[in-house]
């Protein structure tokens, strides 16, 4: 079993902090750290018609990022983070604290979850992609056990 990770605000910690564990390589393939919408775009392949209908911090762009890391990586399992940490907004409608987490097993309906986390915003990026290892994990444990 062999797991990759798109991030886009939590940029690399999710990563990051499964790197910290040791024999981490065993499993864990690689992040694609897509921070902007041309990086998802040209990376993941996200589509331009999704980012212009639904947003960069959408349950749909993060859907289509956890996509497109199980098909660039060929990994098994993947996740993704997307999401407006703040301290200002991006001149949409989301507001800030707000991050879409995506997971997808190979063969598998990929599912997203919505959270809203109100602290400053490396707290946020802290809190996002410990939700993101923790979703990735309920998700593996309820498909494999």
């Amino acid at each position: 079993m062999r797991i990759a990770a798109a991030e886009s605000c939590t940029a690399g910690l999710a990563a990051d902090l499964l790197a910290r564990t040791s024999g981490a390589s065993a499993v864990f393939w690689g992040s694609f750290v897509c921070y902007t919408a041309d990086a998802k775009k040209s990376m993941l392949g996200v589509g331009s018609e999704t980012l212009a209908k639904y947003g960069l911090v959408s349950g749909e762009c993060a859907l289509a990022m956890v996509r497109g890391a199980l098909d660039k990586s060929g990994v098994d399992a993947a996740f993704s983070i997307t999401g407006l940490a703040g301290p200002d907004g991006d001149g949409s409608e989301v507001p800030v604290g707000t991050v879409w987490i995506a997971v997808a097993l190979r063969g598998k309906t990929a599912e997203a979850v919505k959270y809203h986390f109100n602290s400053p915003r490396n707290e946020l990026r802290l809190k996002a992609a410990r939700a993101a290892l923790e979703q990735i994990l309920a998700k593996l444990e309820q498909e494999y056990r």
